[in-house]
């Protein structure tokens, strides 16, 4: 473990914020010695999940996916911001408890081609796992299952949209929450003693988003001229994923028409266009 100097360093975070999380470096580092632990457990879990749900990837109705466990210091980062920013709820993290409240230990991220393929996936993970409002956790402690052979999804499924985009969600289904620039669908699965994340955006929303963290989020999110960058890039990208749409949607026009035994040239020549 290296040293709390190096560590606060790296992640950006000044003496005053750590104080404020209200955690000593003794309890953050017993945490960070647990996780690293049991690090290799968790990323047989998240191969174990993708082997048995994601590969065959046109059941899943996905293009593609990827998944990773977290990085030691980056899980130590999220413990220090969370308490700061809601100390109430991360009172009790600990050494013993830290995979109770952090639900993105094992971490997927699954894609599409079109924005609009988010129903297939939705269906599927819907299906395959129980989806019971009683089952979603409001206390991490108390709320937490210790069966690992319960496997189920453990929040409500949402989305974050940016303002502007097509309407392509459905309340009744998904919890849809406007969010500025930030595109992604959220899954949390309770699957063998742990939580998994799944995250669904499309490859073109991929593409922003890892530039994103790379260079603007968490450390300089006050930087005004990166995050001037990062929002035209996300603009960009929502720009490329409509017309990727449009463009499926001209395919099945002409498909149609020429279904119907008639070159769509013709028609429109027909037609008098």
């Amino acid at each position: 473990m290296r040293k709390k100097e190096e560590f606060l360093r790296e992640y950006h975070i000044d003496e005053a914020d750590f104080a404020s999380a209200g955690i000593s470096w003794e309890e953050l580092t017993a945490i960070c010695q647990d996780y690293c632990s049991t690090e290799g457990k968790l990323r047989e879990i998240g191969k174990d999940f993708v082997d048995d749900y994601l590969y065959d990837i046109e059941r899943a109705g996905i293009h593609s996916y990827r998944y990773r466990t977290k990085n030691p210091g980056h899980l130590l980062e999220k413990i220090i911001r969370k308490r700061n920013e809601h100390f109430e709820r991360f009172e009790e993290i600990d050494r013993t408890n830290y995979h109770k409240y952090i639900t993105d230990l094992i971490g997927i991220r699954v894609f599409f081609l079109y924005r609009e393929d988010w129903i297939h996936f939705h269906k599927y993970i819907t299906t395959v796992f129980e989806n019971n409002p009683e089952l979603y956790v409001e206390n991490r402690i108390a709320d937490f299952d210790e069966n690992p052979d319960h496997y189920y999804i453990a929040e409500r499924p949402k989305v974050y949209r940016r303002n502007g985009d097509t309407r392509i969600y459905d309340e009744n289904l998904i919890e849809i929450r406007s969010d500025g620039i930030y595109r992604s669908l959220h899954y949390i699965i309770k699957y063998k003693g742990y939580y998994v994340e799944i995250q669904g955006r499309t490859l073109f929303e991929e593409g922003w988003s890892e530039i994103d963290h790379d260079i603007v989020y968490p450390y300089y999110t006050d930087d005004v001229m990166l995050k001037d960058f990062s929002t035209l890039l996300n603009r960009l990208s929502g720009m490329a994923d409509e017309m990727s749409s449009y463009f499926r949607r001209m395919r099945g026009m002409r498909e149609e028409l020429e279904g119907n035994g008639e070159h769509p040239v013709k028609q429109k020549m027909r037609r008098g266009e």
